[in-house]
């Protein structure tokens, strides 16, 4: 099997072979490939083992319950912690215990049990129109609430994992009934259905449709760097809101290793360089995420946006 770079549609994916015994890792994602080719060509460059990505938008999981312990592949990347832990609630994997692994990823980033590992963190911040928000007008999420807001806020589907991320966030930090409370404000303020992605939401501040949003930071280098995007990256600035007993919230990129994994000592060694000070530096400055491994800095555009406390909640 060929190495390969798989474009994807809204429910289109490339398929992998069936189990080999060559240098072969093969990986289920839900990370775009484009967005891990420089660290798996990194990988086969530093190693001779071949990375096959297949990249799934949905049904990853029930596709891993059909293919049971045939299945080709070693690893699932994941984009959030909601689909890296359905995936271990499915009972599609195995622990893993690594010294190298552990040492670079602090425990806060990694299940307690082995079974998953976050590789970055993306801040889940807001994004406010320079023209129409003030800086340090809204500092908490609680605040998104605020009927101050009403009409004047955009986010994508509540449905969506890094919603449920945030919202399961709250949960942790308040009631069920606070929750419900904020989740219905919220919902009270908006400017429009929810609807789109990140990306989207900055749009609609730049064309004036509402004026805060929610977002993960990465996005604004990446729409920085599109010529398309980079007048509508310009005219939000990125505010770090806090929880007011937390942080601020972050979600996770990661990994896991699956229980069938056909090429397990293989795949181990990917996940032992994902998780070093080398590939940790080339997700920062490829994707503008934040490393998680200590010591590796953030890129210099991301260290512009200045500092803040990450919310303490594994």
């Amino acid at each position: 099997m060929k190495p390969h770079a798989c474009a994807a549609a809204l429910l289109s994916f490339c398929m992998l072979s069936t189990p080999t015994t060559a240098e072969e890792v093969n990986v289920y994602s839900y990370r775009q490939p484009h967005l891990i080719a420089p660290l798996t060509d990194a990988f086969t460059e530093a190693t001779g083992i071949i990375v096959n990505v297949a990249f799934l938008k949905k049904g990853l999981i029930e596709r891993l319950r059909a293919e049971g312990s045939r299945s080709p592949a070693d690893l699932v990347f994941t984009v959030d912690i909601s689909r890296l832990y359905a995936v271990v609630e499915a009972g599609l994997t195995q622990p893993l215990q690594n010294n190298s692994i552990n040492n670079n990823i602090p425990s806060d980033f990694r299940d307690p049990n082995g079974h998953w590992f976050g590789l970055t963190t993306r801040a889940r911040i807001i994004y406010a129109s320079k023209d129409r928000v003030a800086p340090g007008e809204i500092t908490t999420y609680e605040d998104l609430a605020n009927p101050k807001w009403k009409g004047r806020i955009c986010t994508r589907s509540g449905t969506h994992p890094y919603t449920l991320a945030l919202a399961a966030a709250h949960l942790y930090h308040h009631n069920e009934a606070d929750t419900l409370t904020w989740l219905k404000g919220i919902k009270n303020n908006l400017a429009r259905k929810p609807q789109g992605n990140d990306r989207a939401q900055i749009k609609a501040i730049w064309s004036g449709e509402c004026d805060i949003s929610l977002g993960n930071t990465y996005y604004m280098g990446k729409m920085l760097a599109d010529p398309e995007q980079s007048a509508w990256a310009r005219s939000a600035s990125i505010e770090f809101p806090i929880f007011e007993d937390g942080g601020t919230h972050v979600n996770v990129s990661g990994v896991t290793l699956t229980k069938a994994a056909p090429n397990k000592e293989l795949a181990i060694q990917l996940m032992e360089f994902l998780s070093s000070p080398k590939a940790q530096k080339i997700y920062a400055t490829e994707n503008f995420e934040y490393p998680v491994a200590p010591g590796t800095k953030a890129a210099p555009l991301v260290q512009s946006w200045g500092d803040f406390e990450a919310d303490p909640v594994n």
